[in-house]
């Protein structure tokens, strides 16, 4: 008998997920609650405390909806997953890595001086939450048993995920090399879906056969 490798049924994996993407969530608001404290003791104006606290504000809001929109993704790549394998464990296990670790550059924008470095973290954090997205999209693709999503749906989240890389690596060249742009270079993220079926049109063309000789 040929041992089979071991499997899981996704209800609980799924609620695990969803329960660390909500505690990564919650960790965002947690500086801005010590900051309202702080404002209080030193008795600062609710204006001044926007106006103090712009950066934090932004860097909150920017990771919230970053958070969320990877959650809405992953929700949609694991929607006709049947089974979770060993592997495919481990891979979401380091997608949920990276979720749990954004709160932590997300509080260094919002609360120290911006270096060079900053931006490598920020964004190197959101790079490898796609990444590991991605894994999970070639996992299926070669492992069609485990999932009842058609292939061409998961050939399109290769695509889509390939596509965000590509422009995650753009913002974060803008950030560090025209440090004026900063993180409005994450803005590049809006073309996602042109990059997406670019990168699928080129998929689907292929390499062309070379000419047979006359």
């Amino acid at each position: 008998m040929t041992d089979q490798p071991v499997r899981f049924r996704t209800e609980r994996f799924k609620a695990f997920v969803d329960a660390v993407v909500a505690i990564a969530m919650t960790l965002l608001i947690l500086p801005l609650m010590e900051s309202v404290s702080d404002a209080a003791t030193e008795k600062i104006s609710t204006a001044e405390f926007f106006v103090e606290h712009s950066g934090q504000l932004l860097s909150f809001g920017l990771s919230f909806v970053l958070i969320a929109t990877f959650w809405m993704g992953h929700h949609r790549q694991y929607r006709d997953v049947e089974w979770v394998t060993g592997p495919l464990l481990w891979i979401n296990v380091a997608w949920m890595a990276t979720i749990v670790w954004l709160p932590v550059p997300t509080a260094m924008i919002g609360q120290m001086e911006t270096d060079s470095l900053q931006p490598v973290v920020y964004i190197g954090t959101l790079i490898l939450t796609q990444v590991t997205t991605l894994a999970g999209w070639l996992y299926l693709l070669r492992h069609p048993d485990v999932t009842t999503a058609p292939a061409d749906v998961v050939r399109a989240g290769v695509h889509g995920d390939l596509a965000a890389i590509i422009l995650f690596l753009i913002a974060l060249a803008l950030a560090v090399f025209v440090p004026s742009i900063g993180y409005a270079g994450l803005l590049v993220l809006l073309l996602s879906g042109v990059a997406s079926k670019l990168l699928g049109r080129m998929s689907r063309q292929g390499p062309k056969p070379a000419a047979g000789r006359g």
